[in-house]
């Protein structure tokens, strides 16, 4: 079955870096449009960035431009966010999963794709 397995969070100094991955199994992961998507405390899903399947195109929230890289090793079935000049409001949990069109309130009840969501990976910036 589909599996998505976030890790590399953390605590994080603003102005720090942090890198997440996120492992899939399951499914045609070469085939997917793949994101990055956070869930902060009393706010509503976001998608961070999104990847083509061959990684040539990505895209931003504005506010994440220029400080997040998202990447992919279809080798290794693997997503990557690197996150610089980390600020307290990136404080979410995030989330890896295809590219939903109908993106929800709660991430995870968000109609994904695959039919399915990881744990999740904490990443909190504080001094």
């Amino acid at each position: 079955q589909v599996q998505l397995v976030e890790s590399g969070g953390g605590l994080a100094q603003p102005g720090g870096s942090l890198r997440l991955s996120c492992a899939a199994s399951g499914f045609r992961f070469s085939r997917h449009d793949m994101g990055w998507y956070r869930q902060a405390p009393g706010k509503e899903c976001e998608l961070v960035a999104a990847i083509t399947p061959t990684g040539r195109s990505t895209n931003y929230a504005d506010s994440m431009k220029g400080r997040f890289t998202i990447s992919r090793d279809n080798a290794k079935n693997t997503v990557y966010l690197q996150m610089n000049s980390l600020k307290p409001e990136d404080t979410a949990v995030y989330y890896c999963n295809a590219v939903i069109t109908t993106v929800q309130a709660m991430c995870v009840y968000s109609p994904s794709p695959l039919a399915s969501w990881g744990q999740g990976t904490q990443v909190t910036v504080s001094s």
